[in-house]
């Protein structure tokens, strides 16, 4: 119950940041609904609303650009010389005894709906495999349960939910057994949210007794590792790196024994994997070095003449993309939380539901509020060291994004396909193809099958010949 003093404080709070409207509706609620608005505003940063209101909503900068960057140096997808050669074959060894030892857990970002897939659900829910439909989270359990089978270690699975999808989504595990997996092997847990502004500053309500708020990015990511107690269970099974990638790669290598041993073998805080973009304007932040610090420049904000840069050989010079797959050290993340870190905010103006003065609920036709989020890859110039590793597109990205075109779900299931058919040439199967180079065969391969190329050269026996149409599954 909420006694007077309680609610004299609060009256006082808001009105010193101008934001007594939200207890415009106080009088016509019950006592449950008071205390869950009071619970909310409590929780509101009040420490730094008024620096956001007048930073990204009143009078928004715009964006500068550090005053020099150049391309972020980065580890090659294969070793060029005798000298790298050796680093991997070491950085590879190290890597496999810390996925061996129960060192490295996996860490999926699993905030979204899949809204732009056509799809009423968590995206992590939305089936993509080509032959069994399997959906993204159990591609994901597989490689888990595989990893955890072929080291004979348990590699826990740390989930990252939004408030718009948190149930949902337990509910989905339960229903599914957790895929298999232990249910005290894998915690789900929620990213933290921020307030959303009208354009004029004030925080906008989502109902009388509900603020209206969005997730706070996949930056966030970092606070809700150490707040939710993941990182505290982490501890207790001796977790020391993190792999993380967000929930829309099904291609994505969780325990790539090279980019774990070369992030432990360097010392790094924070590593990234990189590719070549396609050109100088795919949708992807480049990687650059700031002051010596690895910096993520997002794609919408590298001016064109450098986007177009060239090197003496034709290659763009800010040719590697950031694919939003990294290693991070435990430790580095319990450094920023202790010492009260806080990523940098970008602000994006939307239409936002809310309530208005009477009440009413209004479903805008145009943005009419900002939201605001973080990145995870502004904690890269904060680590005290950063790796970056260029890797291969067609073996390990290909998010399902859009529901065509671009990024979509048919491009993602034909480089599934793809993928599977290379992996099966290089252990020495043929895979009928057509004209255009393209497998003429449907194939998906199961991570309890094989986890990569190598492993499907002593299973060449168990794999039948493929003729054009064929569907093939391999588990």
């Amino acid at each position: 119950m909420i006694d007077e003093n309680q609610f004299r404080n609060l009256i006082s709070v808001l009105k010193r940041h101008n934001q007594g409207h939200l207890i415009a509706f106080w009088d016509q609620l019950a006592p449950a609904r008071r205390e869950k608005l009071f619970t909310q505003i409590n929780k509101l940063d009040f420490e730094h609303i008024g620096r956001w209101q007048e930073s990204f909503v009143l009078n928004p900068a715009p964006h500068t650009l550090p005053d020099n960057f150049v391309p972020a140096p980065a580890y090659s997808a294969q070793p060029t010389d005798a000298e790298l050669r050796e680093k991997y074959d070491k950085a590879r060894h190290l890597g496999t005894g810390l996925v061996a030892a129960g060192k490295v857990a996996a860490f999926v970002v699993a905030g979204g709906q899949g809204t732009r897939l056509g799809f009423d659900g968590p995206k992590g829910n939305f089936p993509i495999s080509p032959v069994k439909n399997k959906t993204l989270f159990q591609i994901f359990a597989e490689i888990i349960a595989a990893t955890s089978a072929k080291y004979n270690v348990t590699c826990p699975w740390y989930v990252m939910t939004s408030p718009l999808n948190h149930d949902a989504t337990v509910g989905i595990f339960r229903d599914n057994g957790f895929y298999g997996l232990d249910e005290n092997d894998v915690l789900i847990f929620q990213q933290g949210t921020l307030p959303n502004f009208d354009l004029t500053g004030r925080i906008l309500l989502a109902d009388k007794d509900t603020i209206a708020c969005s997730p706070d990015g996949h930056g966030g990511s970092l606070k809700a590792l150490y707040e939710s107690g993941a990182l505290d269970d982490m501890k207790k099974r001796g977790i020391e790196f993190i792999s993380y990638w967000q929930v829309d790669n099904p291609l994505v290598n969780i325990f790539d024994s090279l980019f774990v041993g070369l992030h432990a073998l360097d010392g790094s805080e924070m590593s990234s994997k990189a590719l070549v973009k396609t050109g100088p304007f795919e949708k992807l932040g480049s990687f650059c070095l700031v002051d010596g610090k690895v910096t993520v420049i997002e794609y919408s904000d590298l001016p064109g003449e450098l986007a177009r840069k060239k090197n003496p050989d034709g290659s763009l010079a800010f040719e590697l993309g950031s694919i939003a797959i990294h290693i991070i050290s435990t430790s580095f993340i319990e450094r920023l939380n202790t010492a009260g870190f806080q990523l940098p905010l970008h602000r994006a103006v939307k239409k936002i539901p809310h309530i208005n003065e009477a009440g009413k609920q209004i479903d805008p036709t145009e943005p009419n509020g900002v939201k605001l989020e973080s990145f995870i890859f502004d904690a890269l110039p904060l680590a005290s060291k950063s790796i970056v590793l260029n890797t291969i597109r067609s073996e390990e990205f290909a998010p399902t994004k859009n529901a065509t075109g671009v990024d979509s779900v048919e491009t993602t299931r034909q480089m599934m396909i793809d993928r599977a058919a290379d992996w099966l040439e290089s252990a020495g199967v043929a895979v009928p193809r057509k004209p255009d180079g393209c497998p003429d065969c449907v194939i998906e391969i199961a991570p309890g099958f094989a986890l990569s190329a190598d492993e499907l050269v002593e299973k060449r026996d168990r794999i039948p010949q493929i003729k054009s149409g064929d569907k093939l599954y391999l588990a």
